[in-house]
């Protein structure tokens, strides 16, 4: 498994964060602080290398105070983050209740307008129906016309009644001289039948 230098840089940039190599620069101040310290230079070099090392101890307390700040303006952040997931969470709970209430409202709108709708069928179909006075007196005409139609089918059926009677005697008569009409043609023929 080869190892590229951006993995390389990457890893680096990831231990060092911000710092910026602080490790490095920390290790050649002890080096350099250890090398001032067994040196045997002039002044003037002592001087320029006691401002050099002042210079890196500056900058190593810059570093740390700027990641000390970094660090309590991470923490504020934090904080500042959990309140406002905080308060996210209520909103999130609050528009929940307010989802459930608005569809327990629209279950119950719902409700109304199927009974409106109902009511306003029943109405309309009432509406068609003539009224009480006016059926009233439609049913006495129907029993009225009832009671005449009742006549007439009594007066016909004894009407009906007379005429099979009279058509039973009419075939009784038909029989009878059809009879008669055989019995005369059965003498003709024997009298025939005898000359």
């Amino acid at each position: 498994m080869s190892v590229t230098d951006d993995d390389v840089i990457r890893r680096r940039l990831l231990i060092d964060g911000d710092g910026g190599l602080d490790d490095k620069r920390i290790n050649n101040l002890l080096k350099s602080y250890i090398k001032w310290c067994n040196s045997s230079e002039t002044d003037e070099e002592n001087d320029a290398t006691y401002q050099r090392l002042m210079s890196t101890v500056a900058q190593c307390e810059f570093t740390m105070e700027k990641s000390l700040l970094v660090y309590e303006m991470n923490l504020r952040e934090q904080a500042n983050y959990g309140k406002l997931n905080r308060q996210i969470e209520e909103k999130i709970t609050q528009a929940m209740d307010k989802i459930a209430e608005c569809k327990n409202e629209l279950i119950e709108a719902k409700t109304i307008r199927r009974n409106r709708q109902e009511y306003d069928n029943l109405a309309a179909v009432i509406q068609k129906q003539p009224d009480r006075q006016t059926s009233m007196k439609k049913l006495q005409e129907l029993e009225d016309g009832l009671t005449q139609l009742k006549t007439t089918k009594e007066k016909l059926e004894q009407k009906l009644d007379l005429r099979r009677k009279q058509f039973h005697v009419l075939l009784s008569s038909i029989h009878e001289l059809q009879r008669i009409l055989e019995e005369d043609d059965n003498a003709d023929e024997s009298d025939m039948e005898t000359s």
